[in-house]
């Protein structure tokens, strides 16, 4: 037994340690820092990062010092993207948002009790936020993406969420549990969320969910820009947009009935 709880120990480190070299890529990242988020001593960090490096998971910049994933990652995530990914339906959906609006449109996609940027583009607005790229994660209710996942999770699993999890240390008192709750009533109301600023002042975003066959929220669309050009004037016509093509891109999801 305590081999066997040992052994789930090393797994979920070494989870752990690819999740965090994942959000730093394409930069990649130092082995203090892998430590540093993971909350572990230097010289395990650096084993954990040279043993997946050794079987291909990572690499190792000797000239920076930073790791970065690997092919052996690539070569999974091709035969998992088949099963997994929906990045090719969701691009023409993030393109149409970035050209209608002129903001950075996104999709991401829901892992666990977070999310994962997988697609980022640029509209034509000289003036962009980088809060989202390709790769960020952000737990669920942090970013108009993962607000607008949670809010459409059964009630339940909700509220078992915001009991668990303290935002609120890590990303300000704007998302404690009351706060939370709060901006999930109104992405249930409006039918997308916006998160007003709260990662960084000044920068605005909204997002709709685009659900699964089974009618999980599984993925989001978005929109960040300045906070000028989500005034209350404009923001009901960006969420008309964010919900017209999270609709289509759930509708292309859901299997066509059999003749």
């Amino acid at each position: 037994m305590g081999e066997g709880v040992q052994g789930a120990q090393v797994v979920h480190r070494l989870a752990g340690v690819l999740r965090i070299v994942s959000a730093a890529m394409p930069e990649g990242i130092t082995t203090s820092d892998v430590a540093r988020a993971a909350s572990l001593p230097r010289p395990t960090a650096h084993r954990l990062l040279a043993s997946l490096a050794a079987e291909g998971f990572l690499d190792h910049d000797r000239r920076s010092g930073r790791w970065l994933l690997g092919p052996e990652l690539y070569l999974m995530g091709s035969v998992a993207a088949e099963r997994y990914d929906i990045s090719s339906l969701a691009r023409e959906h993030v393109r149409a948002l970035a050209e209608a609006t002129g903001e950075s449109a996104f999709f991401s996609v829901r892992r666990g009790n977070e999310t994962v940027c997988l697609l980022r583009e640029d509209g034509a607005f000289p003036i962009r936020s980088f809060v989202l790229h390709e790769g960020k994660r952000f737990p669920l209710g942090v970013a108009s993406a993962g607000l607008a996942i949670l809010a459409f999770l059964p009630e339940q699993t909700v509220e078992n969420y915001l009991v668990d999890t303290d935002l609120a240390a890590e990303h300000g008192d704007g998302h404690g549990p009351d706060e939370i709750r709060a901006r999930i009533r109104e992405t249930r109301a409006l039918g997308y969320a916006v998160n007003p600023g709260l990662i960084v002042n000044g920068s605005w975003g909204m997002g709709a969910a685009v659900f699964d066959p089974s009618g999980q929220p599984a993925w989001a669309l978005s929109l960040t820009g300045i906070a000028p050009r989500f005034a209350d004037e404009r923001r009901p016509e960006l969420g008309r947009l964010l919900l017209h093509h999270a609709h289509e891109l759930s509708r292309k999801l859901r299997p066509s009935p059999s003749r």
